[in-house]
């Protein structure tokens, strides 16, 4: 047991975390149930039979699209429970439902998108270099996650979020000489308008190079004093510091070149029927799986760097637990999560193992 939560807050973040879980794996069984019945039966004929008098590059881009929207359809009910319904029973949600819903189509009209001219270029290739399209697919592939890595935070991340610059003069100059400190070239510090979603705190480092920036959520400026503040931004200096970002985005990808070799290895030259979607889906989905436990634990052991990183940087330790307090019991943080359930999702330490670390560097350095 910690002796920072009592025993109510425990089971009050496990009340709030354990449909969740459940809402979690039912969905991941109604996406491979899917992909299943577009691959075996009739489903899939049926799906993609206003397409056959299309070329093979545009049915494919169509079928993409096609299948993304009908999955996108069917999971919705159980979004909306999840991601909104819920949300508001517990007094997190600031949306309607009608924002709600629009921010799903905004991501459903990206993911189509990305997946049709994804799956289209792959048939292309398959058809053009039936031999070795694993090795081009593979590697614009790999450009294409890189690419993202640019683009997102200028692009797609304006999509749902309005941000502006840190407006406060004296928290912002507290921010850059951190900055300095870090060694870290910072461009912007932003500030997201997350308070019209949810009452949630955050911030997050995206991008890389002169896209790379540092977000921080309106509902935490609200939340926290400056001091909590600076450590949670030199928590994302760290992150900078250490090249997680890039070091991520090395391993996505790798990680997509190695997918596309798996899809190649199963499939071979039958990717060349844009039919065959459902089954390299559901070849990605399983590779996601397995890759779930040691990309979680990889994420944790660079957050406890970042944390080490905004304790050295700030050399407040008091403000380092207030600042960790604050996050899981405005956020509901999940303080004891079933093992497996840590194992294969948590990005971040729980909130107590963080108290913890923060404690043994205060009585390293005292």
């Amino acid at each position: 047991m910690n002796s920072e939560f009592s025993r109510d807050e425990i089971a009050r973040a496990r009340a709030y975390h354990g449909p969740l879980y459940l809402a979690l794996l039912a969905d991941l069984a109604l996406s491979a149930g899917l992909l299943a019945a577009l691959a075996w039966s009739a489903l899939g004929d049926w799906l993609f039979s206003p397409l056959q008098s299309l070329s093979p590059v545009a049915a494919a881009a169509a079928y993409a699209a096609l299948v993304t929207a009908f999955s996108s359809f069917l999971r919705t009910p159980l979004a909306c429970w999840r991601g909104w319904w819920r949300e508001r029973r517990w007094s997190f949600s600031t949306q309607g439902l009608g924002g709600w819903l629009g921010d799903r189509a905004k991501g459903l009209g990206v993911s189509a998108l990305l997946g049709a001219a994804a799956w289209a270029a792959a048939v292309a290739l398959a058809r053009a270099l039936p031999g070795w399209w694993a090795l081009p697919a593979g590697a614009a592939l790999a450009l294409a996650v890189l690419l993202l890595s640019f683009v997102a935070p200028v692009v797609l991340e304006p999509l749902f979020n309005r941000f502006r610059p840190l407006e406060e003069e004296t928290l912002a100059a507290s921010l850059r000489v951190l900055a300095q400190r870090a060694g870290v070239p910072v461009r912007e510090v932003l500030v997201a308008d997350a308070s019209r979603r949810t009452t949630k705190v955050n911030a997050y480092v995206s991008g890389i190079g002169r896209t790379r920036r540092v977000v921080v959520f309106d509902t935490l400026l609200e939340a926290a004093g400056p001091a909590e503040v600076e450590v949670v931004v030199a928590h994302e200096l760290g992150h900078r510091r250490d090249g997680h970002v890039a070091k991520f985005t090395l391993l996505g990808m790798v990680g997509a070149a190695v997918a596309v070799v798996l899809v190649w290895a199963v499939l071979g030259t039958r990717v060349a029927d844009p039919r065959t979607l459902p089954q390299a889906l559901l070849l990605l989905l399983a590779f996601e799986l397995v890759a779930l436990a040691p990309g979680a634990a990889l994420s944790r052991r660079f957050e406890r760097a970042a944390d080490r990183c905004s304790l050295e940087l700030t050399r407040q330790p008091a403000a380092f637990a207030r600042a960790h307090l604050e996050l899981a019991r405005r956020n509901l943080s999940d303080l004891e999560p079933p093992r497996l359930v840590y194992l294969l999702l948590f990005s971040h330490p729980t909130a107590p193992e963080r108290l913890a670390l923060g404690r043994a560097w205060h009585a390293a350095n005292s």
